[in-house]
């Protein structure tokens, strides 16, 4: 039997050609195409520097985490081994699993658990169950690790009816925009794999990787600005872009102002 970190022995082989540009790298464009996770993880940490400066744990474990996602998600597709396999969707679960305990609202928590330690048990065990079960079919993990999104979106859709800004509003809108091209590149390179080969572009994952990564670009950004409102009320969060509101192509990031003054 192969070993579990030789080249193409992952479950998994996508639709672009295996070492056709590199002897090397067995998937050139889906690998090189990482690079938009080593660019987002420095990118929220610099733009949402205040936020940082007041939650720090939650930015730099959630930032390395998803640079973890690049490396992880590289090592995968330069190979195509079953270890690289279990590590990019580890990351992926691990990632989420992190984001829900520093994030999730309280308010929103089951009302079984009136407190927070429930909650971070439950994660924690369901996080644990879901990495035994991607041993066991990790093919089958990277669609439950989709459908997170739409609780993601209901969630987003919540908030947004109690939040009058319409700069947030404007923001999640292009938040679901990156997000729904992202996961019809992925659909389109799973499902459609022989229409893309016989036109010669299959290379709709490695757009995913992109695509995906612009989401998160405005998703981070949102669920900071909900953060402040719920956990921090003497700040108020306030939506910026860079590098001005002036240019076409702007980065959201989240501006504390000043601590009110209190009686």
């Amino acid at each position: 039997m192969p070993s579990i970190f030789s080249y193409q022995s992952a479950e998994v082989d996508w639709c672009e050609g295996n070492f056709e540009r590199s002897t090397l790298i067995a998937e050139y464009y889906n690998t090189i195409s990482n690079v938009s996770f080593f660019v987002l993880s420095p990118a929220l940490l610099y733009l949402n520097r205040q936020y940082r400066q007041q939650r720090a744990l939650p930015m730099y474990i959630v930032s390395g985490l998803l640079l973890c996602v690049g490396i992880f998600s590289t090592y995968f597709h330069m190979t195509l081994s079953y270890v690289g396999q279990l590590l990019d969707e580890l990351s992926i679960l691990w990632t989420l699993a992190v984001a829900y305990s520093f994030w999730y609202p309280r308010i929103y928590f089951p009302r079984l658990f009136a407190g927070g330690k429930q909650f971070y048990w439950l994660t924690g065990v369901t996080t644990v169950i879901s990495t035994l079960m991607s041993f066991i079919k990790p093919a089958f993990n990277a669609y439950v690790l989709n459908c997170i999104a739409f609780h993601l979106l209901y969630l987003t859709w919540r908030e947004l009816k109690k939040c009058n800004d319409k700069r947030v509003h404007r923001m999640a809108a292009v938040m679901v925009l990156w997000w729904v091209l992202a996961i019809s590149s992925w659909i389109s390179d799973r499902w459609l794999c022989g229409l893309w080969q016989a036109i010669n572009f299959p290379y709709f994952h490695s757009f995913w990787h992109v695509l995906i990564a612009m989401s998160l670009l405005y998703c981070c950004p949102l669920v900071i600005y909900f953060d402040v409102s719920y956990e921090m009320p003497s700040f108020k969060p306030k939506l910026e872009y860079w590098p001005s509101d002036s240019w076409p192509v702007v980065v959201p990031y989240v501006a504390l102002e000043e601590p009110h003054k209190q009686c």
